[in-house]
């Protein structure tokens, strides 16, 4: 099988990349490691920029995000025991952000690639890439049992961090940056209509915590614990308890979440990496396969659809006129924007957290700036700014 541009992942990089190269006559093949239904469960990231929905609408996977999305006009951040709310469209021209998580998202991608777009192959696990660095690069991977080959003119790696697109750019070419935090989330799934209207950040002494949600009747909660922390140590009692603690303003004593069954309880580790180059010969890396944010940011799943547009146009533009100029400046047209979101991300992780070895001349840095934040239209304005998404083309 020969397609001129093979995708390795089917999330949503991957999935909107192939539906982007459809639309503009431009075949691809989309290969998964995963079965379909895997795919569709996996939950991730549940904030989407305007970029981002914008993107999704253009593509024609609009329709069930207008309908069930969550539009948010702002974000409060609790401090000090107050609160101060950050109004998106007033800070940033009318720009704001959605809640539709990255499930809904891939199944809407999933739904749309197989009615009518090129290959889709789920159960592919791929192998090697052959030739990255030469006119023909080939994958070489097993579906079905039997191993296969697909001829491309050229390979995009959506396959994340782990996947075999980022570790076949030689070491000799590839640089990573990393950071790990010394803490992590404890994320749960409650069924419990939410009592509040936007997402909620907030520092405390006990340690960060986030109040967000996946519909009207399901609310999404993380709390800072420590890295190695087993869920199996936090019953549901304990989570809500903690949770209303480190959200109490003195303005509203009686302030409390909604409780509900907890359906899902996981802890996940907070990290940020990026790798360079994000282009190896014919192969290009999108999203986590070049770059990892915390999610403190809610840039992840952002970051990657920004690639993917990027990298779209630029095919679009070789298939046009001939010229491959947008595409030898992937990289760094990517890379300028990526550093832009691996520092908001650290920005709010540093900010929000509670580091175990913090000084409390630290923490008062800490309050100082979030009280900035607070009273500085200016320093609001930066942070909305960089939370609803720079514009495609701006990185700074």
């Amino acid at each position: 099988m020969h397609t001129t541009v093979g995708i390795i992942g089917g999330g949503p990089s991957g999935l909107l990349l192939a539906r982007l190269l459809g639309n503009a006559g431009i075949d691809s093949v989309v290969l998964e490691r995963r079965d379909r239904a895997y795919v569709e469960q996996r939950q991730r990231a549940g904030i989407l920029e305007q970029a981002t929905v914008d993107a999704l609408r253009a593509a024609g996977a609009g329709a069930r995000l207008d309908r069930e999305g969550l539009v948010h006009d702002g974000i409060e951040l609790r401090f000090d025991r107050r609160a101060h709310r950050v109004d998106f469209p007033a800070l940033t021209g009318g720009r704001r952000v959605w809640v539709y998580a990255q499930t809904e998202v891939v199944k809407d991608l999933i739904a749309l690639q197989l009615a009518d777009g090129g290959p889709l192959l789920f159960d592919a696990e791929v192998r090697a890439i052959e030739g990255a660095d030469t006119e023909s690069p080939v994958i070489r991977y097993v579906h079905e049992g039997r191993e296969q080959t697909l001829n491309c003119d050229y390979v995009v790696g959506c396959d994340g961090f782990h996947g075999v697109c980022r570790s076949a750019v030689p070491a000799s070419v590839r640089r990573t940056y990393e950071r790990t935090y010394p803490y992590s989330w404890l994320g749960i799934l409650a069924e419990a209509p939410p009592g509040y209207e936007e997402l909620i950040y907030a520092h405390s002494e006990r340690g960060f915590a986030l109040a967000s949600m996946r519909s009207p009747q399901i609310s999404r909660l993380y709390l800072q614990v420590p890295n190695g922390t087993d869920p199996a140590d936090w019953p549901d009692e304990r989570i809500w308890d903690e949770l209303d603690a480190r959200f109490a303003i003195d303005a509203d004593p009686g302030w409390r979440l909604k409780r509900g069954a907890v359906t899902a309880k996981s802890v996940l580790p907070m990290r940020s990496s990026v790798t360079e180059p994000m282009r190896y010969g014919r192969m290009f890396l999108a999203g986590d396969a070049a770059h990892i944010v915390p999610p403190t940011g809610a840039k992840g799943l952002n970051l990657a659809v920004a690639d993917v547009i990027v990298l779209a146009r630029a095919f679009a533009q070789l298939r046009d006129t001939g010229s491959a100029a947008l595409l030898d400046a992937y990289s760094d047209t990517c890379l300028r924007r990526v550093w832009r979101a691996e520092h908001f991300s650290y920005f709010m992780t540093t900010t929000l957290h509670t580091d175990p070895g913090q000084t409390a001349f630290e923490r008062k840095l800490q309050l100082s700036q979030l009280d900035r934040i607070a009273t500085s239209p200016h320093a609001c304005a930066e942070l909305a700014e960089n939370y609803v998404g720079l514009p495609l083309g701006v990185t700074a």
